[in-house]
């Protein structure tokens, strides 16, 4: 039970964003590590689907941090390169990434309520309803499944307060601190 009050600052809205794709962060940090990227290389070098690459490329571009390059025709010139504004998002996304790849966490592991989670237990709400009050949009079943994944992968301990009605708190494990910094 966490010894201080909540910040009663709400979400950063970037993290939101962030964890809105599941390959988000995995696609920006690489992206940010070599200064763009053709297509090809990334499908490789991220592991996944060409369609899941396709589906989380139109999403960075809706929301302006990744752009066609107007350069692209030469076979070594990237295909895709990151927007000013994708560059701060994309810079947040290695330090993520970074600590995702730190305590072993696989790239794409987390739900989309994932990374905003981690953030509010570390922000110290430790109840369901003070998570879901701070992660308005979210649902419950997509907190429920999100919470439940991420004790899977070891980051968050569930703990049932004996209360009338009973009650849970959740707390967040080494490894979910470490994850909760790099989102902060």
């Amino acid at each position: 039970m966490p010894s201080s009050r909540p910040d009663s600052r709400p979400l950063d809205p970037l993290l939101a964003q962030l964890g809105s794709h599941r390959w988000l962060v995995p696609l920006l940090a690489d992206l940010a590590a070599h200064k763009g990227a053709r297509f090809v290389e990334l499908v490789h070098r991220l592991g996944l689907a060409r369609d899941s690459l396709a589906r989380t490329l139109d999403a960075a571009a809706v929301i302006g941090w990744v752009r066609r390059n107007p350069g692209h025709g030469h076979p070594l010139r990237p295909e895709y390169i990151l927007t000013e504004t994708g560059q701060a998002a994309a810079a947040r996304a290695a330090t993520i990434a970074g600590a995702q790849a730190a305590i072993g966490l696989p790239p794409g592991a987390a739900t989309r309520w994932g990374l905003p989670l981690v953030a509010g237990i570390g922000a110290g709400h430790d109840r369901f309803n003070a998570l879901s009050r701070l992660l308005v949009p979210a649902t419950p079943r997509a907190l429920s499944q999100g919470l439940t994944a991420l004790g899977k992968h070891g980051l968050v301990t569930r703990e049932v307060v004996d209360l009338r009605p009973p009650a849970s708190r959740y707390e967040l494990t080494g490894n979910g601190r470490l994850l909760a910094e790099a989102c902060l």
